[in-house]
């Protein structure tokens, strides 16, 4: 099964290395409407350190099991930001102003537009910590 994982986590790991990537940049105050914290640059460290533990995690995975704890916290982080960003999301697809992804660019000015990309980035990180406890179990197995 080992062999089997091997590119997978590694790809998988990158992936999420880059998405920790991005993060470095986004912590402009203008774009939340209600960031998690009073300082965007600490939301934003805290989605660069969220993805790459998720990407650390599948290069762990490689030679080891991971504690159940680190699924645990892992889940309720995930939880925790889809439930902080999921208003932006609603109010996105169900508000008075058309949805969109975008903006008027990709600077996310637009609050809804920054919480429904946080919120889908919670969905992938929650879709990658689910993938890494299923592996997880396989080699427990």
């Amino acid at each position: 099964m080992k062999i089997l994982f091997f590119p997978i986590n590694i790809i998988l790991a990158g992936l999420f290395f880059v998405f920790a990537w991005f993060q470095r940049n986004d912590i402009d105050p203008k774009i939340y409407s209600s960031p998690s914290f009073d300082s965007p640059t600490l939301d934003s460290a805290l989605w660069f350190l969220f993805y790459a533990v998720i990407g650390l995690a599948f290069l762990l995975l490689i030679k080891k099991r991971i504690p159940i704890w680190y699924f645990i916290l892992a889940i309720i982080a995930c939880l925790a930001e889809m439930y902080l960003s999921g208003p932006g999301l609603w109010e996105n697809i169900f508000g008075k102003k058309s949805f969109t992804m975008t903006g008027e660019s990709m600077s996310g000015t637009d609050p809804r537009v920054e919480l429904t990309r946080e919120f889908f980035g919670a969905v992938i990180a929650l879709t990658g910590v689910l993938f890494q406890w299923w592996q997880n179990k396989k080699l427990s197995a």
